[in-house]
């Protein structure tokens, strides 16, 4: 197939390119070519600004592409664009959305993708509902050729997937770790959560490529591995040969308490701090024989193997460090006061 990814070296992409490669598609990136010596032998490159139209035009093939996906975009004038420069040029459009649209809390705690989408916390969530009515207004008025996916918490090895961190990434978490140092958990580390390894993702993905049943239609793509919280931190604390020392703490209190630019009421109320159980029956029917096989506590191990083996991931975050300290001491405070 010959298909186009917009951006493509992602944490989620990054995977698809490999995969689509290694397939010996006809693969064509366009993005602004900041990763260029990570993507594989053979893939086109188109390095330009997406929102210079007159450019992408003149610079992408003129005969359509079987599959178009876009993984960067995030708001309504973003695929207006897209509508614009690929309709008759593509047989298919792949739209990357994402699980944070469901409401929070849904009605049910097993999602599927007829599960209201509204979320009340998180204007991520909401610009990307937004980008979904509209793609299926141009499907069903103007027969273009959408697919919609929403992927949840997927990672890859450059960093460990957990919930409360700052803007610097996981990493300071580690170190808290390592240290022996109190790791805040958000509300009770009970509710579940879904994770899933980027190549896991990218064969259900890619199996939605060119397929008729996908046009028209919305997908989810998860492991159906659910675990506690607290098992994740365990998790990663056995990556790491050590003990985690867990310090349980409220989510809307943490999202009143934490610096605005972190958006913890949209990555926890919004997200993280609700008990979600996917159902990707859909996906499995259109995609025989797709299955997510990497188990978190393998995935946990290649993620802290490899950022140990990479002293540019490792990034501390005094800031986050002392937030932590100061949260603890302050509940630990308003325990004694009611004593």
């Amino acid at each position: 197939m010959k298909i186009l990814l917009i951006g493509g070296t992602g944490t989620i992409s990054s995977a698809i390119t490999r995969q689509l490669a290694a397939g010996g598609h006809d693969l064509w990136l366009l993005n602004r070519g900041n990763r260029r010596d990570e993507v594989p032998a053979g893939v086109k490159q188109i390095v330009c600004d997406i929102n210079d139209e007159k450019n992408v035009l003149s610079s992408v093939p003129s005969e359509p592409f079987d599959a178009v996906c876009e993984f960067i975009g995030f708001v309504p004038q973003q695929v207006e664009r897209d509508v614009r420069l690929f309709r008759g040029r593509t047989h298919q459009y792949v739209y990357i959305s994402s699980a944070s649209a469901y409401n929070k809390p849904a009605a049910s705690h097993i999602i599927t993708e007829g599960t209201t989408l509204a979320n009340p916390h998180w204007q991520y969530s909401r610009n990307k509902i937004a980008c979904e009515a509209l793609l299926m207004k141009e499907y069903r008025e103007n027969g273009f050729p959408v697919t919609i996916v929403r992927p949840s918490h997927t990672y890859c090895e450059r960093a460990v997937p957990l919930s409360v961190h700052g803007l610097k990434g996981s990493w300071q978490v580690l170190k808290r770790m390592m240290e022996g140092k109190p790791v805040i958990i958000h509300g009770d580390g009970s509710s579940l959560w879904t994770l899933t390894w980027d190549e896991d993702f990218a064969r259900g993905f890619i199996g939605l490529l060119g397929n008729p049943k996908a046009i028209g239609e919305a997908f989810q793509i998860m492991s159906d591995e659910q675990l506690t919280w607290t098992q994740i931190y365990e998790c990663v604390g056995k990556a790491l040969n050590v003990t985690v020392n867990p310090y349980y703490v409220a989510s809307d209190f943490l999202a009143a308490v934490a610096p605005e630019e972190w958006d913890f009421e949209g990555n926890l109320l919004g997200d993280k701090s609700v008990t979600v159980c996917f159902d990707c029956t859909k996906l499995k029917r259109a995609v025989p024989g797709f299955q997510a096989v990497t188990r978190f506590d393998e995935g946990a191990r290649r993620c802290v193997e490899h950022i140990l083996a990479h002293p540019e991931l490792q990034i501390p975050d005094s800031e986050f460090d002392t937030w932590c300290d100061k949260v603890i001491e302050a509940q630990e405070r308003a325990k004694q006061s009611v004593l």
